[in-house]
């Protein structure tokens, strides 16, 4: 494992981070956006697609880039960084990751080039119980909570109960028998809606066997805490940068010991998460589903510690870190949202724990 970004990989963040920078920064697009005071989201899909981007996972032979989920973590990373609220963590690493890994490329080749090209937005359900029911293979019926970009997105991939086992079923979002209500979430760049499935029409793309479907939840874990790492590690920098300028008693208030330990507790942190989300990267295309699992477990173990690093960061920035001018609860509130996404950390770190007696 090489814990060294390549020449490529270096290349693919530097002009990632300038067209965010230039096209959807927090100040021009996402604020704006999350006040419903502009308009734009698709032109920066259409963006992200003309890089390669949101066809990063898919095969080549489905017009994507075949690459790997490390270069999704360095992407991931940046996205997160600038809190960029579009559905790419849905349809490029979780909704592909799950068409690969179940073998539905056959079936799905079209809504895989669909997605490379940026013409096609595609979410999956909440991957855990309990599950929709699969109804003869061509109806859906159950309920599930909190589906992330399921407003934005034209298929929703759903791993369904059926008899003998686990099937993966697409599903317009057009069509009948689908009922969308939003839900709650703390995190305003994340919208998540709840689905409820009445005999709603669905193609059945693929046979799933539980270590499949354990894989996909493994990589989309992992994706969400490389999303995770680029927002901490943004707030942290801006809290050392307020540090260098604030002064109190005519002196920059990084110069006194009290602030100079928060701002070490929060790079130790981001470090120490960074290490666990390069790895577990790494595992997720390694070959070995244990240490894939392993490495899963620890990253979301880690999430309440990262959650951290934006409370930590607020302190820093003192009384202006908690109005809503500030972008420092933006960042902490996505931190949140990756705190609880999939269960609380507490679930994982007792998983973490059975493991090592």
């Amino acid at each position: 494992m090489n814990l060294e970004l390549t020449d490529e990989q270096t290349a693919l963040r530097d002009t990632l981070r300038r067209y965010l920078a230039e096209k959807a920064s927090l100040a021009t697009y996402v604020r704006p956006l999350l006040d419903d005071e502009v308009a734009g989201a698709d032109s920066i899909w259409r963006g992200l697609a003309a890089m390669g981007v949101t066809g990063l996972l898919v095969p080549e032979d489905c017009d994507g880039a075949g690459m790997t989920m490390v270069e999704a973590g360095v992407v991931a990373e940046e996205l997160g960084a600038a809190l960029y609220p579009g559905p790419w963590l849905s349809t490029a690493v979780a909704a592909t990751r799950a068409l690969v890994r179940t073998g539905a490329e056959g079936n799905a080749a079209g809504l895989l080039t669909g997605i490379a090209e940026g013409s096609a937005i595609v979410t999956v359900v909440p991957l855990s119980d309990p599950r929709p029911t699969a109804i003869e293979g061509t109806r859906l019926h159950g309920t599930v909570a909190c589906v992330p970009d399921a407003d934005d997105a034209d298929v929703i991939l759903v791993f369904a109960d059926e008899e003998g086992g686990i099937g993966l079923y697409s599903v317009d979002t057009s069509s009948a028998g689908l009922t969308m209500t939003p839900c709650a979430n703390v995190d305003p760049t994340r919208v998540l809606a709840d689905l409820v499935f009445d005999n709603a029409p669905a193609r059945r793309l693929a046979s799933v066997s539980e270590e499949a479907m354990n894989a996909v939840i493994d990589d989309v874990t992992i994706a969400y805490a490389a999303d995770a790492l680029g927002a901490a590690t943004a707030v942290l920098n801006l809290a050392i940068d307020y540090a260098k300028v604030r002064k109190q008693f005519d002196q920059p208030i990084g110069s006194f010991q009290a602030v100079q330990h928060l701002c070490v507790d929060m790079y130790e942190t981001v470090e120490l998460a960074r290490s666990g989300v390069i790895h577990a990267l790494w595992t997720a295309d390694a070959g070995d589903p244990a240490e894939h699992h392993l490495a899963a477990l620890r990253a979301k173990a880690f999430a309440g510690r990262l959650t951290k690093v934006g409370d930590t960061a607020i302190q820093v920035f003192g009384g202006i870190g908690f109005t809503w001018e500030h972008d420092a609860h933006l960042y902490l509130k996505r931190l949140l949202g990756w705190s609880g996404f999939l269960g609380s950390p507490d679930r994982y770190l007792e998983e973490v724990g059975k493991g090592l007696q």
